[in-house]
């Protein structure tokens, strides 16, 4: 069986510099994925997620969004989401919370890079379900704000939190630690 990616993180797209350097890491972080033998999930969504999920499958990763929506028009309508970097959608019809649940739960390993609030509910979903979690560090947001989380609110749940600012080697230690 395929082990299953899920990239959670910022659904806004940053501006300048910062942007830019955003789209970098998403792009080394969709070829990390795409170099591998894996399944990618997201929320098929928007911003740097959206960025991640379209590189990756255009390197051949198969890419799966679990949507909010309980259809495509909603998912379009509603939601204003994309679908046009995900090879398959699965519609839930749970709304942003109830699909966030979903897709955590459907994933091996949970990766972050930034993130606002839903990308909280995310890792503290993430957390509680003893999953490995990897946090691209210095991209801001949740990303970055996973250590103070983890000193100031953790509890033992047997989730393996890895950090590291390079994707490759992220995505590794990740995998790895699921062949232990």
């Amino acid at each position: 069986m395929k082990i299953k990616v899920g990239v959670m993180g910022s659904s806004s797209e940053a501006e300048g510099d910062a942007g830019e350097f955003l789209r970098d890491k998403a792009e080394s972080l969709a070829r990390a994925i795409a170099a591998r033998d894996v399944i990618l999930l997201s929320g098929a969504t928007t911003g740097v997620v959206y960025a991640v999920g379209q590189k990756a499958q255009a390197g051949g990763a198969f890419h799966v969004g679990i949507s909010p929506a309980g259809n495509e028009k909603e998912h379009v309508e509603n939601y204003k989401l994309p679908t046009d970097a995900c090879d398959a959608l699965i519609y839930t019809g749970f709304g942003l919370k109830g699909r966030n649940v979903v897709l955590v739960r459907s994933c091996d390993i949970v990766l972050f890079i930034a993130g606002a609030m839903g990308s909280l509910n995310e890792f503290t979903i993430a957390h509680d379900e003893g999953k490995v979690i990897g946090c691209l560090t210095n991209t801001g947001g949740v990303a970055d704000e996973v250590e103070y989380l983890l000193e100031k609110f953790s509890k033992p749940t047997g989730a393996q939190v890895f950090l590291n600012s390079e994707p490759d080697q992220l995505l590794a230690a990740c995998l790895d630690s699921l062949h232990q």
